[in-house]
């Protein structure tokens, strides 16, 4: 007898840890009550009235029938009676009561095997919950032991019957409200209308879903998401679902894709960015799908973004890591035009996909600089115009390539100068072909440039160093305007590299300056860095070393002391050899503003800058010659760069 004892009060203590157990995993259940039926070891069976209304329910059990009735459903009308297994051994079972109104769904647990005796038929609006304990009706031998909703203990005692009164509440806007409060609210919702056995639209106070039912025949589907009926139809976000989304292992499975509107069921999103509005949800039935051949596009619509913003696709995942944020992996977003943004994902679970936004960078003082450079560029178009006229009017039917090098650099400082000048004009079109190409002739006139001021260092390092030079013009023309053109024809055709730009001024964020040049795109941005990057760093090195060594080997001549000269002669060679683009390095600290305006200035003025030089050389020649009786020549090397700029 004893031993009996012990035995029932193990078993009663395991079946409180289970209910407990039950409660913990499932807390989302509107009511559960659990308890132990003490009954015969004759046959059982489990009896049911059920009616709709919101009165009661009954829960109650004697030596043969766990009996359960009342008026607490929706739709749901049945009496009916189910044999349950027995077991002449067995005088008690754990049993479990599980009413979920939102679904309508009345189910029973007997020794772990459910009996559903109302199923889901759609989402319910009005219906019967915040069951509460009514009468109970004792017995001393056989009823329920130990009842407990959700984990709490009512009765330890024997109890043949327990009653629970019910109120009508709106249940759709209760679940709303409690899954707003949860981390994991997107999910519940998902969840719910899964298990609502619903097709087509289903409608939440907090969202919108659609359920599709794929089969063997699915290809793939286009829809529009279903939305609150006061939103414009031209701003509701549609989807296409790939057929690989289906999965070949099962005969039919379920999608839900639901629109949201409200972002308090996304709490912990970024704290540095804005959300837009619409957010889209889309999960699998029972599946985890990742990495699809095909990805799933949701395009959203939206009204433009400021100048400063760009938008981002993101995805929301509650179950990665156990984080809730916004991640990047596995989505691509496509700029469709101002007002639409694609988001193509190869993952699909329980998450939703948005467009975020983020500030871009802005310029101070951007109207400030655009005028100076271009009014510096004007300048220096007029500039290279008489330089290369005086300069091929100095030829005079000879061939030199002192003056070949230095018209190469001229004209490019005018292609570069004319370019950016149009560069505005030509973005406002809003034609992105004639805006890419734009770009990338301006990308070539700046690496035209660049390389030809390579070429006065390679010059003029083989008149300091050897004289005299032989070197063929081929060699000039092929490193001025050959290999720039080989770098642009490579990266024409990748696509993403040029375009219209947007570099937006912080005094006005809403009117952001249109450029043609190089996009914001990874694609560009490597190509920025190795190639303009890259072939200013030689430049530089090497003209600052160039620099130093003409310096040190004209800073004793007479002729030079005179300070106007050697001031402009030096800053001459400074803007031939591409040192003062080295200011773009030093656009940092509390000095980054002056150097960015010291920056434009000079840049934008090279071409004046060069033609004051040369003019200060000529009057330098005229001078020698008026003071020279012809027989003063020093050796060759003393005069080099005198004999150099007057070729």
């Amino acid at each position: 007898m004893k031993q009996n004892q012990k035995t029932v009060g193990m078993w009663m203590i395991i079946c409180l840890l289970f209910s407990l157990g039950l409660a913990t995993t499932e807390n989302d259940r509107d009511f559960k009550m659990c308890g132990t039926w003490r009954h015969g070891n004759a046959s059982r069976n489990l009896k049911y009235d059920l009616r709709t209304g919101c009165k009661e329910i009954e829960i109650s059990a004697n030596e043969s029938t766990l009996y359960i009735r009342g008026s607490i459903t929706a739709k749901c009308t049945r009496s009916s009676s189910i044999q349950l297994d027995s077991n002449p051994l067995q005088t008690q079972s754990h049993f479990c009561v599980i009413w979920e109104p939102l679904l309508d769904l009345l189910i029973v647990e007997v020794n772990g095997k459910n009996h559903i005796l109302c199923e889901p038929k759609g989402l319910q609006g009005t219906c019967c919950t915040d069951l509460s304990q009514g009468p109970q009706k004792n017995t001393r031998l056989y009823g329920i032991v130990n009842g407990s909703t959700h984990g709490d203990i009512l009765r330890q005692d024997v109890v043949e019957l327990y009653t629970f009164k019910g109120d009508l509440i709106n249940c759709k806007e209760k679940f709303c409200d409690e899954a707003s409060q949860k981390s994991r609210g997107a999910n519940m919702i998902e969840n719910v209308v899964m298990k609502s056995n619903a097709t087509g639209r289903v409608d939440l106070p907090c969202a919108q879903s659609t359920v599709i039912e794929m089969d063997d025949g699915f290809t793939g589907l286009n829809l529009t998401l279903p939305a609150p009926r006061n939103l414009p139809p031209n701003m509701i976000p549609s989807i296409y679902l790939p057929s690989c989304l289906k999965s070949k292992s099962k005969i039919k499975s379920k999608v839900v894709c639901t629109y949201y509107k409200e972002q308090k069921l996304f709490q912990g999103g970024p704290s540095d960015s804005t959300l837009l509005g619409d957010i889209v949800g889309l999960s699998v039935e029972n599946e985890i799908i990742q990495n699809l051949q095909e990805p799933v596009r949701i395009r959203f619509h939206h009204l433009p973004l400021p100048a400063n913003c760009s938008g981002r696709c993101v995805s929301w995942d509650t179950r990665k890591d156990n984080e809730v944020n916004w991640r990047v992996d596995g989505c691509a977003t496509v700029k469709i035009n101002e007002r639409e943004t694609e988001c193509r994902c190869n993952h699909l679970t329980y998450f939703a996909i948005l467009v975020q936004v983020e500030q871009k960078a802005t310029v101070r003082h951007l109207e400030a600089l655009t005028y100076i450079t271009a009014v510096g560029c004007a300048v220096s178009l007029v500039s290279c115009l008489v330089l290369f006229y005086w300069l091929c009017k100095r030829r005079k039917g000879k061939k030199n390539q002192t003056s070949l090098v230095h018209r190469g650099l001229v004209v490019a400082i005018f292609f570069l100068c004319l370019f950016f000048i149009l560069t505005g004009t030509m973005a406002n079109l809003e034609n992105e072909t004639v805006c890419k190409i734009t770009g990338a002739l301006l990308h070539y006139s700046l690496l035209s440039t660049l390389c030809w001021m390579a070429m006065e260092v390679f010059h003029t390092f083989l008149l300091v160093r050897k004289v005299f030079s032989s070197t063929p013009p081929w060699v000039f023309y092929l490193g001025g305007f050959g290999l720039p053109g080989l770098l642009v024809g490579i990266l024409f055709p990748v696509g993403d590299i040029y375009g219209e730009r947007k570099i937006v001024p912080s005094e006005n964020v809403t009117g952001p300056y249109r450029m043609c040049w190089m996009l914001d795109s990874a694609n560009s941005l490597m190509a920025h860095y190795i190639i303009n990057i890259g072939l200013l760093a030689v430049v530089l090195s090497s003209g600052a070393v160039m620099l130093f060594l003409v310096v040190k080997e004209i800073h004793n001549r007479p002729d030079w002391k005179q300070f106007p000269v050697a001031f402009l002669s030096i800053w001459g060679l400074t803007c031939l050899f591409g040192t003062t683009w080295g200011l773009g390095f030093l656009d940092f600290g509390p000095l980054s503003e002056v150097t960015l305006f010291l920056f434009c200035i000079i840049n934008s003025l090279q071409g004046f800058f060069l033609m004051l030089r040369f003019y200060a050389l000529e009057q330098m020649k005229k001078k020698d010659d008026s003071n020279s009786d012809g027989s003063s020549t020093a050796s060759s090397k003393q005069h080099m760069l005198q004999t150099h700029e007057k070729n």
